[in-house]
């Protein structure tokens, strides 16, 4: 036997003493278990002879380096300093075998070893350098129960929850593979079910090696939902506090609460099992994410909106980021009672949708358009025609008379993509009385922008821009990437004709959102564009409270009317002036 030193990918170390000839891979059956998706199943093998330790890549698609250099077929006599590289881990060899008593003892097996020997092996490797370290800094003096504290400080049982989590994890999905299923046959219910059932009886064989200061019922149904579900994503999901749910590595998962960002206790076991997770979000949606394809937009079954990024494009492992469908559907008197905007504000929002003029909502990422979007579309009167474009369908309106559509991103052969554009170009033959556009991004502002001028009055959209001024400016640029080589001008008259209102968007540093702008397009003049702001929030600066920094300030009317104001009095709207008026701080 030798010994090989091993550094995690979070930096920590353990030691292990291995037989002459041993295997390295994924695998629990291997003598060393390196738990990544970018390790091979069998990935290395090591071999000591009299001349030193050899080392054979298996062919492994990502391969295996020794001092950062690739390693063709087989390397060695290795030295003392050679570092070998194996997915995100680092190997080391030294010759003569250390003389402390080793953390981790594996004796020669064969790699189809019993289950018996597998799971006396997770239990060995559970006592790691790195568990044993934090439990030795604790120096309490409680009594031993199989080698644990009877009572272990909270690091240390968040360590050993995860290190179990892990292990039970690898020892599930191994049993499953041995058995055959076929998992894409069975329904969601079937497999979680045949998944549980699987997941008792492994608990039941390591119930003497289960530590008892563990929740065994929580750690089996942490297991399962990382297996068969969303893993530490569930309760997140399930959690109405948190908007927005960020993986950025297998053990880094940041919420959104509040609109702040903070750090999440839990983690996924491994790269792999984040990716386990992806391929179950997108695979029923008709869409793919691997090396060929290594982005992807989505959405869950409540609508939450998706967004993968896998290897080679994410140099740490594949990322995530959940975007979540509120269960609650807001209103304007919602967005009042938050201070999100004032009563009068909405009060003119709602005249101005139901009189069938045409909305431009901008802001920010994550700002808070599609919610604003979706509160403006069910101003819409019942009984209109109403088509819905979106990359991923997020608005949900409450009329009888409305379409939704969604684009589609191409297959694997890189054909039958459906773009926003082409589906905004097939709503114009549906007979549409309003057309809502989720979001403009490309050359669909120039169908979106034609809609308008031809008779479909009371569209509605969002895009990406910082202020009004800003948005026009983005139009124009989304009407040149349309390809039709307009002059700037006529773009600029066609954006004049057609829009009425842009509202403006805002998330401050706090995480506050807000409305902080109502502005009116009232044509061009000498080549530019003429607008007049009805409403607006007067910012006072941040103000600090007990939750941290708020920003403060009051809403204000302008002391501007709008111009197609006297179009509606003419026709008997009774219309309240005193709105416009501007305010005071409260």
């Amino acid at each position: 036997m030798f010994q090989v030193d091993i550094l995690n990918p979070d930096g920590s170390g353990r030691q292990v003493h291995v037989p002459d000839d041993c295997l390295v891979g994924s695998k629990t059956s291997n003598d060393i278990w390196l738990d990544s998706w970018r390790v091979a199943k069998e990935h290395a093998r090591l071999l000591r002879t009299p001349s030193g330790v050899l080392l054979e890549d298996l062919g492994s698609y990502i391969g295996t380096s020794v001092n950062g250099v690739r390693v063709t077929t087989e390397h060695g006599p290795l030295a003392a300093t050679d570092v070998i590289g194996i997915g995100p881990y680092k190997l080391q060899v030294p010759y003569q075998p250390s003389a402390v008593q080793p953390v981790q003892a594996a004796a020669p097996h064969s790699r189809s070893a019993s289950a018996a020997a597998r799971n006396q092996r997770a239990t060995a490797e559970i006592h790691s350098s790195r568990l044993a370290a934090e439990l030795a800094q604790q120096k309490r003096t409680e009594p031993l129960e199989d080698g644990y504290p009877l009572i272990l400080a909270p690091l240390a049982r968040q360590q050993l929850e995860f290190e179990w989590r892990q292990r039970l994890h690898a020892i599930l999905l191994e049993t499953m593979d041995l058995r055959r299923h076929d998992v894409s046959k069975m329904s969601d219910a079937q497999l979680r079910a045949e998944t549980q059932r699987y997941l008792h009886d492994i608990m039941r064989e390591q119930r003497a090696s289960l530590p008892p200061q563990l929740d065994h019922e929580l750690l089996a149904r942490q297991v399962l939902d990382e297996a068969v579900g969303l893993g530490p994503l569930e309760e997140l999901l399930a959690d109405a506090g948190v908007t927005e749910i960020m993986v950025n590595q297998f053990d880094k998962i940041y919420i959104e609460r509040r609109g702040r960002l903070e750090k999440h206790p839990l983690t996924f076991t491994s790269d792999r099992a984040v990716l386990g997770v992806i391929e179950r979000i997108v695979a029923p949606l008709g869409r793919r994410i691997d090396e060929s394809s290594p982005m992807v937009d989505a959405r869950l079954k409540d609508g939450s909106r998706v967004n993968a990024i896998i290897s080679p494009l994410a140099l740490k492992g594949p990322a995530l980021t959940i975007r979540k469908f509120a269960q609650y559907k807001m209103t304007a008197d919602d967005l009042v009672s938050l201070g999100a905007l004032s009563a009068a504000m909405a009060a003119f929002l709602e005249i101005c949708v139901a009189a069938r003029k045409n909305i431009v909502v901008s802001g920010g990422t994550g700002s808070g358009k599609t919610t604003l979007l979706n509160i403006l579309s069910n101003f819409i009167p019942a009984g209109e025609r109403i088509i819905t474009v979106e990359d991923a369908a997020e608005l949900q309106l409450h009329h009888e008379h409305w379409i939704s559509l969604e684009a589609r991103p191409a297959n694997v052969e890189g054909k039958g993509a459906v773009p926003i554009r082409e589906l905004v170009r097939n709503t114009l033959r549906m007979r549409p009385d309003r057309i809502v556009v989720g979001e403009c991004r490309s050359g669909e502002a120039l169908d979106m922008l034609q809609a308008m001028n031809t008779g479909h009055d009371g569209s509605l959209t969002t895009l990406h821009a910082n202020s009004p001024r800003d948005a026009l400016a983005r139009l124009e640029t989304m009407v040149l990437m349309a390809g039709m080589e307009l002059p700037l001008p006529a773009i600029r008259e066609q954006v004049a004709a057609a829009i009425q209102l842009i509202v403006q968007q805002t998330r401050f540093a706090c995480g506050t959102r807000m409305v902080t702008s109502i502005t009116e397009i009232t044509g061009m003049e000498g080549g530019k564009f003429q607008m007049q702001e009805l409403f607006r929030f007067v910012n006072l600066g941040y103000v600090t409270t007990p939750d941290g920094n708020k920003v403060r300030g009051y809403f204000s009317g302008c002391d501007m009317v709008p111009s197609f104001y006297e179009s509606l009095r003419a026709v008997g709207n009774a219309l309240d002036m005193s709105i416009f008026k501007p305010g005071a701080p409260s």
